[in-house]
């Protein structure tokens, strides 16, 4: 047994924060899951506290995930985990580059920059650019700078009158003021998730439609499968997700006519497509590694 104490920030009763919870009770005895909606922070005496617990003297904190949808909100609850870290607490990934990965524009803009191949890719608030967007594109998809597994996303397409397609993107707009468009890319019923721990590849599953959806995600009806890409693939998700240096986290990767194409880096990673599509328990692997880390 290791004598740490490491918490989750999680979604308490949920699949992915209760394992790694149990996994980490496993190693060190220690069990405490936080919501963020729980947490105060007191800047006067440096505390943050959850529970009754002042998370300023933990050993480490894991955020496995900072709220159930994204919003601007969500930054301002990973800001407060900066007051654990000045304190020396390791929270893993650290909170400045996951702020750099929960706004959408701001993941895409690290990944251009570090010239990874993506979808075209247009940002404006402007309605009538957007319109030109999709009919240069013939099909955008338009998504919401805060968002998870499609939430909020549509396809817009331009096989249809102006008036209609303005309509549609009227109709976006009014909860996405800076519009988000991207190509729509023919998939071929899969994409895939390609894992990794403190920059270390550990696997790759696909995530594969099972019926009309523009979109692979579970939420849409995909399942998990295994796969196996080629080393040119994870090399250039390799150079993607080391922009960042997430402690843990999936690269979302697709196969084009003119090869692989990377959609995002997760701020946070999931353990079910791991656990259902390739077998690998990663909750276990990742606290493994945070308490090999914090015996550096």
């Amino acid at each position: 047994m290791i004598n740490k104490k490491i918490a989750v920030i999680g979604i308490p009763g949920k699949w992915s924060t209760e394992v790694l919870a149990e996994r980490l009770e496993e190693k060190t005895g220690f069990r405490l899951v936080i919501s963020m909606a729980d947490v105060h922070a007191d800047l006067s005496t440096n505390t943050l506290y959850a529970q009754g617990v002042n998370l300023c003297q933990l050993d480490g904190i894991i955020v496995k995930k900072i709220s159930q949808t994204y919003n601007p909100n969500t930054l301002d609850r990973i800001e407060l985990l900066r007051l654990a870290e000045k304190n020396g607490v390791r929270v893993f990934s650290k909170p400045d580059t996951i702020i750099r990965m929960i706004d959408r524009l701001g993941c895409t803009m690290t990944l251009r920059h570090g010239d990874i191949p993506m979808p075209a890719t247009r940002i404006s608030e402007d309605i009538d650019y957007a319109l030109k967007t999709v009919q240069n594109f013939g099909a955008a998809v338009f998504k919401p700078l805060y968002s998870t597994k499609a939430r909020g996303m549509c396809v817009i397409e331009s096989n249809q009158s102006d008036d209609q397609i303005l309509n549609q993107i009227s109709e976006f707009k009014r909860d996405n003021p800076m519009m988000y468009m991207q190509e729509k890319v023919e998939l071929a019923g899969q994409d895939y998730g390609m894992v990794f721990l403190g920059g270390d590849y550990m696997g790759t599953y696909a995530r594969i439609s099972q019926n009309d959806s523009w979109n692979t995600t579970i939420n849409s009806g995909g399942k998990y499968a295994p796969y196996i890409p080629p080393q040119s693939t994870i090399e250039l998700a390799h150079k993607a997700q080391a922009l960042f240096g997430m402690d843990f986290t999936t690269v979302d990767v697709a196969d084009t006519e003119d090869g692989p194409i990377i959609f995002e880096v997760s701020a946070f990673g999931g353990f079910k497509g791991a656990k259902e599509g390739i077998g690998i328990d990663a909750a276990n692997l990742y606290a493994d590694y945070a308490l090999k880390e914090l015996s550096q």
